[in-house]
């Protein structure tokens, strides 16, 4: 039970920062607290004050994806002060609720023994054994779970026993000192015992199949699903325990930034409904937040905007995320977006004589130094196992199957972050110039062939979490985004930012290509201005990553690299490893996937497919 403060309230027993809730602590994630661990709530269970987050062009995308037409988006609960009157916060139950003793109780040869026992067995939180005396216990560090994300406790006496039940003591009998799973068996009081690491042998079955339970939903059997998935160990901290499934966006400048925001903040529920001037007026007088939101502007300018956005959001729909940004960006002439402390958007293009006579000459269009900007991302649901991202034109891959956030939906979680960056537009001719070279159609019927065996595997596998789409642009895509990662690594040299807090955002359209660097956070990080004032004298920094690029640690090899190659198993990427290409993957939108350096700078192997050529 939540220890509670003098006017009955709970108060919390942990705290996260919300852009945590969002990427690694949302419904259905497993975390770690002083005294337990606890699985996060579903969002029923989440109590907020009810603040929304508006971006009409990532609800309507969301709208359209999960056939909700009244999802709105809400920020993560913050109590920032425990003795409000209303209860703010997020739910968590505890789970595991089987728990193994912190010390051994007792030795058998190189075996040390600790007691494994459920929480219904502890007395205040400690287990007493047969000599009364009490030993202190932590959560087991494994649990059962399957693909689709259900999530159950691992039946120990059952699979001790081979299937079948018996009421025996249950012990954790270790050796050595690493804690690995290959050094742990489960041990019966009748004699019987059965290593850890047979519960991994997906043949065999150990486990039994999935239960289909979706505990961080609530208890209850309506929250329990038919599964025909086996069950699979899962160790709570490994990485592969949760993956979020995020979609964001950009904001984009409208013709009146200040308008905008006034209609956005009401517009859900007041505004999106309005047809005519009758209705505006209606609600300017009805609603106090209505009349003090747009109390600075006429009826007439207010439902213009609302025609002119819901007109926008009918003719985008088709489009993907990325096309509209890329629009607005390589339409912009000199400036974008209005200069004000609270503004979403702004940025400028940079003279094209910046890089007249340099090697970019012909290649380079277009540099836009972006010193505001805002993005809006929201979770949409997670997976476990395998990851399950956007695909490379921003929207959320169909046919994934991923875990619901929550059983009646009707919200989604989102987050704000304010940053700064710059974007680079390519020129369109000259790739596809590029393009048409024999030694790059080689080079691309080469990563083709390495894609499609990968893709064999995972069918043969029976991976359904991890499909990938080989990129629409196919080598231009490569091209952008190994580019991106040579900048990365040089911009983050100059800027003050790690390269972990630098993002991508590769444009590979039919419309065009180019690529965004920023860095966005829900605080003050995220405007420090090194990345805006980088993008002001982009020109030596790109010439610097290609000379960087053409020569990685470990060549020959990585150069040498060919996707189709059985033994090193990396058949999404060409010339491309850790020692030149390879970043954090909270940076890289796809996971470090389709990179190949060969096909921006010559390498050592001289294929003859690099975009920038000597």
């Amino acid at each position: 039970m939540a220890k509670t403060n003098k006017r009955g309230n709970p108060i919390p027993d942990g705290q996260l920062r919300r852009s945590q809730i969002l990427t690694t602590y949302g419904p259905g994630a497993m975390l770690d607290l002083p005294d337990t661990s606890v699985l996060i709530g579903g969002l029923e269970f989440w109590l907020d004050d009810g603040e929304r987050i508006q971006e009409p062009r990532l609800i309507e995308k969301l709208k359209r994806l999960t056939g909700k037409q009244d999802l709105h988006l809400r920020p993560p609960p913050v109590n920032a002060d425990p003795l409000k009157l209303k209860r703010i916060g997020i739910t968590g139950w505890i789970f595991p609720e089987w728990f193994v003793t912190r010390e051994p109780i007792k030795t058998e040869g190189e075996f040390r023994l600790r007691r494994l026992v459920h929480k219904s067995l502890l007395l205040q939180k400690k287990y007493r054994d047969e000599n009364k005396k009490s030993h202190s216990v932590v959560p087991v560090r494994f649990v059962a779970a399957c693909k689709k994300g259900h999530l159950s406790e691992l039946p120990w006496s059952r699979f001790v026993h081979n299937g079948t039940i018996c009421s025996g003591d249950l012990w954790f009998a270790e050796t050595g000192s690493s804690g690995d799973i290959s050094e742990i068996q489960i041990r019966c009081s009748c004699g019987t015992k059965r290593p850890l690491l047979e519960a991994r042998n997906q043949k065999l079955y150990p486990l039994g199949r999935c239960e289909g339970k979706r505990l961080w939903l609530g208890p209850g059997s309506q929250t329990k699903e038919e599964c025909k998935e086996p069950a699979r160990l899962l160790i709570r901290h490994a990485s592969n325990s949760y993956f979020t499934r995020m979609m964001s966006v950009i904001s984009m400048p409208g013709k009146n930034e200040s308008l905008e925001k006034a209609v956005n903040a009401v517009w859900d529920p007041y505004l999106q409904t309005a047809d005519c001037l009758e209705d505006i007026a209606y609600n300017r007088k009805k609603f106090p937040q209505v009349t003090e939101s747009i109390k600075a502007f006429t009826n007439e300018e207010v439902f213009s905007e609302i025609l002119s956005r819901k007109s926008a959001l009918e003719s985008t729909a088709a489009k993907s995320i990325k096309d509209l940004e890329f629009e607005v960006l390589a339409a912009s002439t000199q400036e974008i977006g209005q200069e004000a402390p609270e503004g979403n958007f702004h940025a400028r293009s940079l003279e094209p004589s910046q890089w007249k006579g340099t090697r970019l000459e012909g290649k380079l269009e277009k540099v836009v130094v972006i010193n505001r900007l805002r993005e809006v991302a929201a979770l949409t649901g997670f997976t476990r196992f395998e990851p399950a991202g956007p695909d490379t034109d921003g929207e959320l891959e169909m046919g994934v199957e991923f875990a619901p956030l929550s059983l009646e939906l009707n919200w989604l979680p989102a987050i704000e972050n304010r940053g700064e960056g710059f974007f680079l537009q390519f020129s369109k001719e000259s790739i596809e110039a590029w393009r048409n070279k024999k030694e790059v159609i080689q080079r691309e019927q080469e990563l083709i062939k390495g894609f499609k065996i990968w893709e064999e595997k995972q069918l043969k596998s029976g991976t359904t979490t991890g499909k990938k789409k080989f990129p629409s642009q196919s080598v231009a895509y490569y091209l952008m985004h190994s580019l991106a990662h040579m900048l990365i690594e040089a911009v983050s040299l100059e800027c003050g930012y790690p390269m972990s807090s630098i993002r991508e955002r590769i444009y590979a359209l039919e419309q065009g290509f180019g690529l965004m660097l920023y860095t966005s956070t829900s605080d003050a990080e995220g405007t420090m201005g090194g990345l805006a004032a980088i993008g002001r004298k982009i020109v030596p920094i790109i010439e610097r990553a290609i000379e960087t690029g053409r020569l990685c640690s470990n060549d020959p090899v990585c150069a040498q690299h060919k996707p189709s190659n059985e033994i090193e198993q990396r058949h999404l990427a060409g010339a491309a490893c850790h020692g030149c290409q390879l970043i954090a993957e909270t940076s890289c939108e796809v996971f470090n996937d389709y990179l190949d350096r060969s096909l921006v700078v010559p390498t050592i192997e001289e294929l003859g497919c690099e975009y920038f050529a000597d």
